[in-house]
């Protein structure tokens, strides 16, 4: 049923939505539930592009104005650099995590 009305939304809001569902904090990743913790003190970041404009060009979010979006990245271990992990954050609070970079999200339950 939550794909269904995911997809409602998406035609009805115009935009071109491609979420795999949900997931809760619980099941996040512990890096992941890390990052949050940062997002949501605002820091400080171990990445020097944590926070910056997320652009949505591969149209998987609702569509929004640029600068609605903020991507943070978090670590894999094993990797080096940044991996693929992210976790972006829109303005009106809402949140997203991809495993994949940027193939699929899942929006955050809270």
């Amino acid at each position: 049923m939550r794909w269904w009305v995911t997809a409602c939304l998406s035609l009805w809001l115009g935009a071109a939505v491609a979420l795999s569902g949900d997931i809760a904090i619980g099941e996040l990743p512990p890096e992941a539930r890390a990052t949050l913790v940062l997002i949501r003190t605002g820091g400080p970041f171990p990445y020097a592009r944590d926070g910056v404009i997320f652009a949505n060009r591969e149209a998987q979010l609702p569509k929004r104005p640029r600068g609605y979006y903020r991507e943070y990245t978090v670590s894999t271990p094993g990797v080096r650099g940044r991996g693929a992990r992210r976790i972006v954050s829109g303005r009106a609070g809402e949140r997203y995590y991809t495993g994949d970079h940027y193939r699929s999200f899942r929006r955050i339950i809270e």
